[in-house]
């Protein structure tokens, strides 16, 4: 009986194996490799949708929990979502909200559904401090002096 190359993720040293192999594949960019990364894709996010429970966390706590899993620092979102350190910054102290392309980056980056980084959540900003939706924080709204 032939042994099988991948079998379903059963711990946690498995599924970071899989993940490093998964890179390493797409980095090639080999053609004939493309089975293989769709398979370790298919095994990844199986893994993904068992174990994680993204609903727990606010979109920026996940993002802060998946820069700690994969061992990321906010300079390496800079080059990720090609955004400045300020930028960056803001996003990961709650003064920013994430816009559609940010939410398309770090979901295809972090290989997540999109819809875990597309939640409202609270910013601690003055200028937007009176809205409850991120999505609407996005926007410098213009304050009107009475």
């Amino acid at each position: 009986m032939e042994i099988l190359k991948y079998t379903i993720i059963k711990d946690k040293k498995q599924y970071f194996d899989y993940c490093n192999i998964l890179e390493n594949l797409i980095v090639v960019e080999n053609n004939t490799s493309q089975d293989e990364i769709e398979l370790l894709e298919l095994l990844i996010e199986k893994w993904d949708e068992e174990r994680n429970s993204f609903d727990d966390l606010d979109p920026i706590e996940l993002l802060k929990s998946l820069m700690n899993d994969n061992n990321l620092k906010a300079q390496d979102l800079v080059n990720i979502l090609d955004l400045t350190k300020g930028t960056i910054s803001k996003l990961l102290n709650y003064h920013k909200g994430l816009s559609k392309e940010v939410i398309r980056k770090l979901a295809t980056h972090f290989k997540v559904n999109q819809e875990a980084f597309n939640r409202p959540y609270e910013l601690k900003n003055d200028i937007n401090r009176d809205f409850k939706n991120a999505r609407l924080m996005n926007i410098r709204k213009k304050m009107l002096n009475t």
